[in-house]
Order: structure tokens, then C-alpha cells, then sequence
């Protein structure tokens, strides 16, 4: 009989993987924590709407900035160490965070200066641990490795963190973040117990050597060389582009969709937010079964349509159940399409560039939703809440449309 750990966690995946999950999983609960006690220590320290808004800006503004740069790092030096180093600068940070709340001396400067360097240190961590996966676990096995890392991300860094972190905050503002610092340690302690295999043998190394003393925008030209001639790769980047001009557009809006068009408050929008959350867990639940019986390929294609009428039927509806619904599905589909395209293309790049390569995904991520999220506000501005979803409908349609053929290749399943 299979016990529940094998089901779990099979022991194919190998003992390093075991250790690198449980990291993440910590990791990614510090993580939630901070997504909700950021904005409230902000907010809590000053009552300015644009000192406010800064504490959300301090969160995706790293990537764009330093995306590139850390993927360079992950491909030229050891992995591991990089995770551990990036986690050690975020805990230094955290550390004196909370002594300055214990002394009273934190200031809003501070507290966002804080914040920031918080979130560089965890660009860095976030893409050399990205690369260590495919490093660990066979090309057969990455889509259960990267369903078991999404599972974590979902059920700690979305639906326990968050909250958890409201309320430790309630109880006084350093908790959170020491409660952070403690597992941002504890996920170092796990992480410094996976052994890495050779990188490539001498080769690697040659090639290792040559990039570095190539430079580093001889070596990101590499990276954007190589996804621009790989079609699958290529076109899964593409992909991302696009779908978060339309996703961006549609949910930046979101918080006023939620309360002019569905007639809900505060409460019913944080409730979205848990909707899609619980959606991605049956997501989690369903994935293996579907991955057995669909290809990858018809999977993509399957998740894009989902994703098309999600913005419909949101464009057209009034009933919070109704939306509650949608969501409920679209969290399900964000799960099974980001799992797959993680998936997609660690198989398909090399070791020596998965950096640099993620870095790119990393930029397409980034670039489209802050794009997108502009595009979004000048539409609602103008026409209404429910103008930009009409807009991710139709752009999304009309991308799929287009991109209809090429899924079935994308995946790599051959």
C-alpha cells in the first residue's frame, strides 16, 4: 500500500528536492505574511495615499529592475549559495526592521527603504531557486516537482500568510516580521542541506568561464538571443506578454469592480481573493489526473480559452455568485497554466541559461502587468468598471485566434 508521504511527495524526487520544498514552503509563508503586513505597517506609520501606494510599488518594481541581473548571477555562479546569500541580505533587512520598532525608531523613509531592499534580496533568492528544480528532478517528473512547489505557494503565500500576517500585525506591528526572520532562517538551514549535482562537467565550466569574461550584456543578449530563435520558448514568453496586458488591464480594476459592479465591500473583495485561492487547491487536486490524460499542448490551449471568457463572462455579469463562480475556475486555470508553463520551459532550456532565460519570463511578467494595469485605469476612467475586462476579452480572443497552431507545439511534447 502507497503511503500518504509517497503520494505526496514521491521518493523519485529525491532527498535534495525534499529540502528545497520544505523551503520554499517556509519561505513562501514568510512571504504571505509581508504581502499583508507591508501595506498595513505603512499605513499604520502615515495617512499620505501616495507614501500608501509606494508600499505596493516596492513589491514589483525589483523585478523589473533587477530580473535580469540576477538571472546573469544564477548562471554564472553556484545556485545554492546565491539563495542562501540573498536570504541571509532579507533576513539582515528583517532584523533590523524589528529592532527599530522595538526602539520606536522607524520612520516611514525607513520603513519603505526597509521594504525595498526586502524585496531585491527576494528577486535574487526567487530566480536562483527557480533554477535549482530541474537541476534536482528528472525531466519526467518536473511537472509533479513544480505542482508541489505551486501548492505551497497557494495554500501559504495566498490563503494561510496573508491573514495570518493582518493578525500577527493586530498584535503589534513587529510580529509579523520577526515571525518572517524566523522563517526566512529556518528556510536557509533547509536549503543549505541540498546537495547539487554537477553542473555540466568541464564543458560547463569552459562555458562558465567564457561568460564571465564576456560581460554581462554580452551574456543577457545570449539569453534574449536564444529565446527569440527557440519557437516553443519564444512563443510561451509571447504568450505571457500578452495575456498580462489583458490580465493587468482587468485586474487593476478589480477592487472597484468588485464594489460598483457587484455591489460588494471591502469584505467581498478579500473574499475574491480567498475565491481564487481555494480555486487553485482544487487545481492542486486535479492536476496529476489531468496531465495523464491531456498533453500539454491541448492543456495551454484549454487554459487560454478559460482565461478569454473569464474576462466575459466578469464583463457581463452583476451577481456576486455568479463572479464567485468565475473566480473560483480562473483560480483553478492559474494554477494548471503557470504550473505547465514552468514546466514547459525547464524542459526546454539548458541548464547554463535557465537564469537568464527565467529572468526574461520574469520581465515579460512584469512589463505586461504594469502596462496593462495603466491601460486598465485609463479605460475605467473613461468608459467605466467593466471596460477593461471587454478589453482582456477581445485581446485575449484575439490572441488565441492567432496563436491557435502553435500551442500544440509549445509544449514540448515530443
Amino acid at each position: 500500500m502507497v503511503s500518504v508521504m509517497e503520494r505526496v511527495l514521491p521518493a523519485r524526487l529525491g532527498t535534495g528536492f525534499r529540502w528545497l520544498l520544505a523551503s520554499s514552503w517556509l519561505t513562501n509563508l514568510g512571504d504571505g505574511l509581508a504581502a499583508a503586513a507591508g501595506p498595513l505597517l505603512i499605513a499604520t506609520l502615515t495617512r499620505d495615499p501616495l507614501l500608501i501606494s509606494l508600499s505596493a510599488l516596492v513589491g514589483w518594481a525589483p523585478p523589473l529592475m533587477f530580473g535580469l541581473y540576477a538571472g546573469v548571477l544564477s548562471d554564472r555562479h553556484n545556485r545554492r549559495t546565491i539563495v542562501l546569500v540573498a536570504n541571509a541580505a532579507r533576513a539582515v533587512v528583517l532584523a533590523v526592521l524589528v529592532v527599530m520598532l522595538l526602539t520606536g525608531t522607524l520612520t516611514v523613509a525607513t520603513a519603505l527603504v526597509a521594504l525595498t531592499l526586502r524585496s531585491v534580496a527576494e528577486v535574487f533568492a526567487d530566480n536562483a531557486t527557480s533554477t535549482l528544480t530541474p537541476m534536482l528532478v528528472g525531466r519526467d517528473d518536473l511537472l509533479v516537482a513544480n505542482a508541489r512547489l505551486g501548492t505551497g505557494f497557494i495554500t501559504l503565500n495566498q490563503l494561510a500568510g496573508p491573514p495570518v500576517g493582518a493578525a500577527l500585525i493586530g498584535l503589534g506591528l513587529l510580529w509579523p516580521f520577526a515571525a518572517q526572520l524566523l522563517l526566512v532562517l529556518a528556510g536557509m538551514v533547509l536549503v543549505s542541506r541540498v546537495a547539487l549535482p554537477p553542473r555540466s562537467g568541464r564543458a560547463a565550466d569552459a562555458a562558465a568561464v567564457e561568460q564571465r569574461g564576456s560581460g554581462m550584456v554580452h551574456e543577457l543578449l545570449d539569453a534574449f538571443r536564444w529565446t527569440v530563435r527557440h519557437a516553443a520558448v519564444r512563443t510561451l514568453v509571447l504568450t505571457i506578454l500578452i495575456f498580462n496586458f489583458t490580465f493587468g488591464a482587468a485586474w487593476s480594476v478589480l477592487v472597484l469592480y468588485t464594489q460598483e459592479q457587484l455591489g460588494l465591500g471591502a469584505v467581498g473583495f478579500g473574499l475574491v481573493t480567498t475565491i481564487q485561492g481555494v480555486g487553485g487547491l482544487v487545481g492542486t487536486g486535479l492536476y496529476g489526473a489531468i496531465t495523464r490524460k491531456v498533453s500539454l499542448g491541448v492543456l495551454m490551449r484549454i487554459g487560454l480559452i478559460i482565461e478569454t471568457f473569464t474576462h466575459l463572462g466578469l464583463a457581463l455579469t452583476h451577481s456576486p455568485w455568479v463572479a464567485g463562480a468565475i473566480f473560483l475556475v480562473f483560480g483553478a486555470h492559474a494554477f494548471i497554466w503557470g504550473t505547465t508553463s514552468v514546466t514547459v520551459r525547464q524542459r526546454a532550456v539548458p541548464h547554463e541559461l535557465q537564469g537568464r532565460v527565467g529572468s526574461v519570463n520574469t520581465i515579460c511578467v512584469y512589463a505586461g502587468l504594469v502596462v496593462g494595469s495603466v491601460i486598465g485605469g485609463l479605460l475605467a476612467a473613461h468608459w467605466g468598471v467593466a471596460a477593461p475586462f471587454w478589453f482582456a476579452f477581445a485581446g485575449s480572443a484575439a490572441f488565441v485566434v492567432l496563436l491557435w497552431r502553435q500551442l500544440l507545439h509549445i509544449a514540448h511534447d515530443e
